[in-house]
């Protein structure tokens, strides 16, 4: 893994207010944990935010605490990658294009996770889903919004990552399958797009308190971890013009690996 660690490089790791001022980003699984301080994080730096995420509720809460911020106000995309096909995203793509002008970036934050389970005990529809959210929605969703994201003199891709070792142990199921092969799709791409305006970042956040962290390790109190804020600035950090020597870079905040 080609990681650099914050401290080894001196990075500060949180946009400075402005830092993405007229920079229009998609996150994806906007209401979740990582996603939710990530739209806040780049909200305070200016970004014009497109929110994607199946929880229509959860969205218009975080579009209400966005725009008390005085921050542009964002768009709101349900989808429910589940079930999201082809056609789904080329239609993302062409209504970003036609109500927003313009694509700057992209950080994938959704996860699904149903528990540790062991291999042979999980359904096979849990495990197409684990397999579809996890690896085959960021692909897709890549693929039909590269034409546009190109048109970008400066564009960013980000994927949220787990730790390799985690993903490669008992009963973590589709969901560390998917997270060992994203990682995969994230280094071939990063070497695809190694120049040019579409740059590719990876993060691996540190222990954080989410949901999908409770759900695998229910025995921790529930400020165990930190939340997942210093994450999420992180992620919208790579998002901005600062993060460009880190190009094809994971960011890995972790202490000690």
């Amino acid at each position: 893994m080609n990681a650099v660690h914050p401290a080894d490089a001196g990075l500060q790791m949180r946009p400075e207010p402005g830092a993405l001022a007229g920079r229009v980003l998609l996150l994806v699984g906007a209401a979740g944990g990582l996603g939710r301080a990530t739209a806040l994080a780049a909200a305070r730096a200016g970004a014009t935010l497109v929110l994607l995420d199946r929880r229509v509720q959860a969205l218009e809460a975080l579009y209400d605490e966005i725009t008390a911020t005085g921050a542009p106000q964002p768009a709101l995309y349900p989808l429910n990658l589940e079930r999201a096909t082809p056609a789904d995203y080329a239609e993302l793509a062409a209504r970003l294009e036609s109500q927003m002008g313009h694509l700057d970036g992209v950080a994938f934050a959704a996860a699904r996770f149903d528990g540790l389970t062991p291999l042979t005990l999980i359904e096979a529809e849990t495990w197409l889903s684990q397999i579809h959210v996890n690896l085959n929605a960021p692909f897709l969703m890549v693929r039909a919004l590269l034409p546009l994201l190109e048109r970008s003199a400066d564009a960013a891709l980000a994927f949220a990552l787990d730790d390799p070792a985690r993903m490669r142990r008992a009963h973590w199921g589709g969901y560390g399958v998917a997270k060992c092969a994203l990682e995969g799709l994230f280094a071939i791409l990063a070497e695809e797009r190694h120049e040019g305006p579409l740059r590719v970042h990876a993060l691996l956040p540190a222990p954080m308190d989410t949901a999908l962290r409770r759900l695998a390790y229910f025995g921790e109190g529930a400020a165990a971890q930190p939340p997942p804020d210093a994450a999420g600035a992180a992620l919208a950090w790579l998002m901005g013009a600062a993060a460009m020597p880190l190009r094809g870079r994971v960011l890995d905040l972790r202490t000690g690996s």
